[in-house]
């Protein structure tokens, strides 16, 4: 069985100080099962017949669907827009914290985010599949926590093997699939997900009708420019071999921002730090997924596969790496970013904290001279930053897949193998 997920000791947190509190974040990645541990009372709004029935009441009366034992969980609240102002005038009325907990699969009508966005009222939560820790595939034997408390780490073992690896990107990090001994149909859950997003979920997201195809043409060239900094040009051209109709940029932004809405798609956005130099840093977003398992699912690869092609096996393990470093973000108060400069210096994460303490993190598959180009790189950048204007990192970190153990360098540099590594 998996450890407790990061996102219950977030939940209990934000429910201590807010109304209410939307769990956001793409299907099947446990938000109702965590909504429903803490909650006293359900409405399920995923069940077609209480969908049905609780949208007739709300026409009559929306605070019938709001009476309940509190915390009250309305899962799938989108499925009835109207009820989120209904939710914030209760919590303006209340004035208790703890009230409701609302899960979506999808973020909130542009219409709401500006009108009535409950900014104060409701507090929000981004919840992802799960990491190796929250899996049980990660010992946690080094903690980011403490890393920056600059507490000593101490020389860690890891077990896990390259088939591990190539195993657990495929998987994914979904709760119904970490919870089967099966392999073979715990790989199945990330292919019938993305037949879902395909077929169904894009169409409902907001009305619209996408052509399942080009939906399916598109996450295929996502998933091959996954970790990379790819324009919508290049996924035009991607798209269009295969297109015999009509195919423009902003059709190609539109199902992307479709798919960004389904919490399908998460970007990497750039960091802006303090530099001495003058170098000019690229703001380009890097494309990747919320779990490194849509992107096999989409190119229909399995383990051996990335086994047989280490290029590939790279880029989809620092999607993963990228995946437990934005859940562990969250639990440190953090956000995840990414730098490139006009220079061509690259880091390809920055853990930076709301207080201001940050980390920098190279993801490297393993190997001497992997390791060994990520601490040059961590260390030029770390010189470049102008100390006077911004501290210096809490600490430097090489995230490895295949590593026999963690330690620290004798230039201070980190590395960490992922099967170590816990919020």
């Amino acid at each position: 069985m998996y450890k407790n997920r990061i996102a219950d000791i977030l939940l209990e947190r934000k429910l201590a100080g807010k109304g209410a509190v939307l769990i956001e974040g793409p299907k099947w990645c446990g938000k109702t099962t965590t909504a429903s541990i803490q909650a006293k009372s359900i409405l399920d709004l995923g069940d077609s017949e209480i969908l049905k029935e609780s949208k007739t009441i709300m026409e009559i009366s929306s605070q019938k669907l709001l009476d309940g034992e509190t915390p009250r969980l309305i899962d799938e609240w989108q499925t009835i827009p109207p009820l989120w102002d209904s939710i914030r005038s209760a919590v303006d009325k209340r004035k208790e914290p703890s009230q409701f907990i609302l899960t979506g699969s999808s973020v909130l009508p542009e219409a709401m985010e500006t009108t009535h966005s409950g900014t104060g009222r409701i507090g929000r939560i981004r919840m992802r599949p799960m990491s190796l820790y929250e899996s049980g595939e990660s010992n946690g034997s080094v903690s980011l926590k403490e890393l920056f408390e600059c507490k000593e780490m101490q020389v860690q073992d890891c077990n896990l093997e390259i088939e591990d690896l190539a195993y657990l990107i495929c998987r994914g990090g979904w709760p119904a699939a970490v919870t089967l001994k099966n392999k073979e149909i715990a790989l199945d859950q990330a292919l019938d997900y993305v037949d879902s997003v395909i077929d169904y979920d894009i169409q409902r997201v907001d009305g619209v009708r996408r052509d399942p195809q080009r939906v399916r043409r598109l996450m295929r060239s996502y998933a091959r420019n996954t970790a990379a900094q790819i324009s919508y040009a290049t996924f035009k051209a991607d798209m269009i071999s295969n297109d015999t109709d009509t195919l423009d940029e902003d059709t190609v932004a539109d199902y992307i921002k479709a798919l960004k809405k389904l919490f399908v798609i998460e970007d990497l956005e750039a960091w802006n730090p303090n530099l001495r130099s003058k170098a000019a840093i690229r703001t380009s977003d890097t494309r990747y997924f919320v779990d490194p398992s849509i992107a096999t699912a989409s190119l229909g690869i399995g383990p051996n596969d990335l086994i047989n092609d280490l290029e590939s096996f790279g880029l989809l393990f620092e999607s993963m790496a990228v995946r437990d470093l934005r859940v562990y973000a969250e639990a440190l108060d953090g956000k995840l970013y990414h730098y490139r400069d006009s220079t061509g210096l690259e880091c390809d994460t920055v853990l930076h904290r709301r207080n201001g303490t940050y980390a920098l993190i190279e993801v490297k598959l393993g190997g001497e001279t992997r390791i060994e180009e990520g601490a040059t790189n961590l260390k030029s950048l770390a010189n470049k930053i102008d100390s006077t204007r911004m501290p210096n990192p809490s600490f430097m970190m090489v995230l490895v897949g295949k590593g026999k153990y963690a330690y620290r360098r004798p230039d201070g540099v980190y590395v960490v193998p992922i099967g170590c590594l816990k919020d």
